[in-house]
């Protein structure tokens, strides 16, 4: 009689293919929608970003970036996002700091809302991405229409698939939705082989990710130097930066819930927003303008020139953006936090290769961001899958999968990124 090794789980019946195709149409429907709502909440963003950041300051003949427009700019973001929160049914969905990416299904009278404060944000110079809103919107709208549509169709498939789809898009690679769901199926038990169970989502999410491929191209290589073969200096180099990084992700971890408590006192959207953007406009001063937004534009502009800004400028620019990031998910910002946190990394990386010239910017660029998305994000495949890109170097995987396991050891079993309804740290 066979036994089962140590890698050979009891088998488990695989689905007909019969069983898997009517999930198909389903899938790419929602993949699209899912990248075409992405595309449209970041163009109309995009266009109040450019009236507010350039049309207006020239019409009033004030430096784009000065320090009293970014002071401006962000306190009305604050007040405008507060508007929202306070007056918009739905009150633009629950606190952000009590949001991750597997998002609850919100009810359809919450999602206009919560649209409108997200492109507010992404506008308005705030240290967050569009990820938790967008994936929040998506599921609401996938669920709200395919119970309609298809009634006969489980509910639960319609939030995977739009959170499938949504992540799809917005890294332009099914890739990263793929290694998400197959995450959190490790999770728990699943039914039937691992294929049959992504294999719907996988199709949502390479709908999602052609979609915004095909209209808008996205790339998220720095174009750094290239990288050859690493030796061990490299090795010991990518496991300091990624321990450094896991480090300083978890201080914004063990901040998150005081530093919530510190708006919560404030009771009122009206006054905790507009608090945040003074303060995000304070630290936009200190940091420069480079630190605003949610980083992806940015971190472009860091990597284009690695020897263009000082040791001393890239660790306040890490630093600035850690607590931007902070605040901005503290006093009710809508926005996720892996895009402010690849800057965080990029500039982490940076400084690494200022300080230390022989380490290689590739390097500490892709270990720096690793540590600080598996502190923000505990989310292993995600990570790696994120800092890889960035580099777009065969060579480098072995570096960050060695880099990652003592990063991993300093973050796992310790709070998490996001609060419970009472201000907790989820664990």
């Amino acid at each position: 009689m066979a036994q089962d090794t140590a890698w050979q789980a009891p088998p488990s019946p695989a689905r007909p293919a019969r069983a898997l195709l009517p999930s198909v149409l389903p899938a790419l429907i929602v993949g699209v929608l899912a990248g075409l709502l992405l595309l449209l909440v970041s163009e109309l963003a995009g266009r109040l970003q450019d009236v507010l950041w350039e049309n207006l300051p020239d019409a009033l003949g004030v430096g784009r970036y000065s320090v009293p427009w970014m002071l401006v700019v962000l306190t009305a973001t604050g007040v405008a996002v507060g508007l929202v929160v306070w007056k918009v049914p739905g009150h633009a969905g629950p606190d952000p700091a009590t949001t991750g990416l597997d998002a609850p299904v919100l009810p359809p009278v919450v999602l206009p809302g919560l649209l409108l404060a997200t492109m507010l944000m992404l506008a308005g110079g705030p240290s967050l991405g569009p990820e938790n809103p967008v994936i929040a919107v998506n599921v609401g709208l996938a669920y709200w229409l395919g119970r309609r549509l298809l009634p006969r169709a489980p509910g639960r498939v319609w939030p995977v698939l739009a959170e499938a789809a949504t992540i799809g898009a917005l890294f332009g690679t099914p890739v990263a939705a793929a290694l998400l769901i197959s995450e959190a199926l490790a999770g728990r038990q699943a039914e039937g082989p691992l294929w049959d169970n992504v294999f719907a989502p996988l199709v949502a999410a390479a709908a999602g990710a052609m979609t915004t491929t095909l209209m808008d191209r996205p790339s998220f290589d720095l174009d750094l130097p290239a990288f050859g073969q690493p030796d061990w200096d490299d090795l010991l180099s990518a496991m300091v930066i990624a321990s450094v990084g896991a480090l300083l992700g978890m201080a914004a971890v063990r901040g998150l819930p005081y530093v919530h408590g510190a708006f919560a006192r404030l009771r009122h959207p009206m006054l905790a927003l507009p608090a945040g953007g003074i303060v995000l406009g304070l630290l936009a001063a200190l940091g420069g303008s480079v630190t605003l937004f949610k980083g992806l534009d940015e971190i472009s502009e860091l990597a284009h020139d690695p020897e263009g800004w000082t040791a001393g400028e890239f660790a306040t620019m890490t630093v600035v953006k850690l607590a931007a990031l902070l605040v901005a998910t503290s006093c009710g910002f809508r926005g996720g936090r892996i895009f402010p946190a690849v800057f965080v990394g990029v500039a982490l990386g940076l400084t690494a290769h200022a300080l230390v010239p022989a380490v290689h910017p590739a390097v500490g660029v892709a270990t720096g961001v690793l540590g600080v998305l598996l502190a923000l994000t505990r989310q292993g495949w995600v990570s790696l899958f994120v800092a890889a890109v960035l580099v777009s170097s065969p060579s480098i995987i072995a570096l960050l999968c060695i880099a990652s396991l003592p990063a991993w050891l300093l973050v796992t079993g310790r709070p998490q990124m996001q609060l419970r309804e009472d201000g907790t740290a989820i664990r």
